[in-house]
């Protein structure tokens, strides 16, 4: 049956590791039309449902992973609606598929979503913002192959040891696991330092290791911390990760080497 009683919402639910449609409960909107004097064919109102999701996720067609925010509006017109926690696991489903662009990947959902819903989804992607873009360098957008979801590899990790800057670099594509549920954490991580030049490409490789990592927030940022110092070898370093919200908190754990000034509390659009 299609009733909330029999949807996940409630229970125990391991995340799913590969693309599932099938996740995405419906849930018949006449019931509870009923129960107010509404019926389906003849609504006294217009409107729709606009769900904004920040923790969305998939990999293009080299295995580099891309995240997005997305907004659905579902009109209120459609037969059914889609539960809350059968989405969510529906979104986190994509984790691990592989689309040609970012088009195809919004085509999919909204394919998706509008088969379960009884009618057409608007489903638009936005790009993941974070302030200190104007002073630093993303290395997201590097086209490169990844195939290594971890444990955390270190190794991709080294430096120009004959090229010694300053610089601040950013990555909205962390990704672990809370070793306690299982629930994914997402994260963009800000990195500072003075020291020998890092290389981007071991850089991004060795962060996305992290995305199959089961760690609490703090330890992930701890790791990093550490793993940098010892194979880029930097005089002075800052590293700071900004996690989306678990539970109506979002963490920001920073780790530096002593004498560091604290980074100015900055909010990203996934918080």
């Amino acid at each position: 049956m299609n009733t909330p009683q029999d949807s996940s919402l409630g229970r125990e639910v391991a995340y799913p590791s590969q693309y599932d449609a099938g996740l995405l409960f419906p849930i018949p909107r006449a019931a509870g039309r009923a129960e107010i004097g509404v019926a389906d064919d003849a609504l006294p109102f217009i409107g729709h449902d606009r769900w904004q999701a920040y923790e969305l996720s998939w990999l293009d067609a080299r295995g580099k992973p891309c995240v997005a925010t997305a907004t659905f509006t579902v009109p209120c017109d459609s037969p059914h609606l889609v539960e809350s926690k059968s989405l969510k696991l529906y979104l986190n489903s994509l984790n691990s598929e592989r689309f040609n662009s970012d088009e195809a990947a919004r085509e999919r959902i909204a394919i998706d979503l509008s088969a379960r819903a009884g009618a057409d989804v608007a489903v638009a992607l936005g790009l993941p913002e974070m302030v200190e873009a104007e002073a630093g360098e993303s290395i997201d957008a590097q086209d490169i192959e990844i195939s290594d979801y971890g444990p955390p590899n270190p190794s991709y990790l080294s430096s120009d040891q004959a090229q010694i800057v300053e610089e601040l670099l950013f990555s909205h594509l962390l990704k672990s696991n809370c070793p306690v549920t299982g629930q994914p954490d997402w994260g963009s991580v800000v990195l500072a330092y003075r020291g020998p030049r890092i290389e981007r490409t071991g850089l991004l490789r060795y962060l996305v290791s992290f995305r199959e990592h089961a760690g609490f927030h703090e330890q992930c940022v701890e790791r990093i911390f550490q793993d940098i110092l010892t194979f880029c070898q930097p005089s002075q370093l800052s590293v700071e990760a900004h996690y989306t919200r678990r539970g109506g908190l979002d963490i920001n754990p920073w780790r530096a080497t002593p004498g560091t000034e604290s980074p100015i509390a900055l909010r990203e659009v996934r918080q």
